[in-house]
């Protein structure tokens, strides 16, 4: 003891070692419960022998993807089970929207509960609101209460490794797709050229159902016209 009191730091260096266990320990809980029961689901629509499939490549925080939701809904509706719908994560890097990847990560936690869509949904409809908060965080949680979530664990959730690795490893994904802004969107597996809404629903029309005319395609969206801009 007296060794110890004469050299004190060896006194520091058990307590450092001591804490820094300690805190090593909680990490490893706390990330093992927020991970307790977690599934990785893919997030579709429709059912697998649809003529058409059609997958998204979205950002939370995109305009530009907020607005696709009519139209994309549109079609959902128009073409039922001939179109099945898939969407994936791309959120586009925090300089251009600092909360897409934690939006992400918010949509995931609520489909764990069983409410992807449903959450994913009521993010671009208050998409204004959220994404100019400082806070964002505040909203997911009361968006999570208003769709009746246990907010428990869906707090839990929002800390979950799993669930971020999920939303990382569909922007990985894109990436290798070529992908650099969002909303972009795959039709049978190839990557559509869109000029404007219009020209959207008359793709994915003509993909369903070749003899489709253009007027029918436009009459049931009720878009018709302007350019499309992504990525912002």
């Amino acid at each position: 003891m007296k060794r110890y009191m004469k050299n004190p730091w060896i006194i520091i260096g058990i307590i450092s070692a001591v804490l820094l266990g300690g805190s090593i320990w909680l990490a490893s809980s706390s990330a093992e419960q927020s991970n307790e029961g977690v599934t990785v689901t893919d997030h579709v629509k429709g059912t697998s022998d649809a003529v058409v499939t059609l997958v998204e490549y979205s950002d939370l925080q995109c305009p530009a993807c907020a607005a696709f939701q009519p139209i994309l809904n549109s079609m959902l509706e128009q073409y039922g089970d001939r179109l099945q719908f898939e969407y994936k994560h791309f959120p586009l890097p925090a300089r251009i929207h600092p909360h897409a990847f934690q939006a992400a990560i918010a949509a995931e936690a609520a489909g764990q509960q069983g409410k992807f869509f449903e959450y994913h949904d009521r993010l671009f409809a208050d998409q204004a609101t959220w994404s100019g908060s400082a806070v964002p965080q505040t909203y997911f949680v009361q968006y999570a209460s208003d769709l009746g979530l246990d907010i428990d664990l869906f707090k839990r959730h929002l800390k979950s490794s799993v669930l971020r690795d999920r939303v990382q490893a569909d922007f990985e994904e894109g990436e290798t797709l070529g992908i650099t802004g969002t909303p972009t969107f795959f039709l049978n597996g190839k990557k559509m050229e869109i000029e404007s809404y219009l020209d959207f629903a008359q793709q994915i029309g003509y993909a369903i159902d070749p003899s489709l005319m253009a007027s029918s395609t436009a009459s049931t969206t009720g878009e018709v016209g302007g350019g499309v801009k992504f990525g912002i």
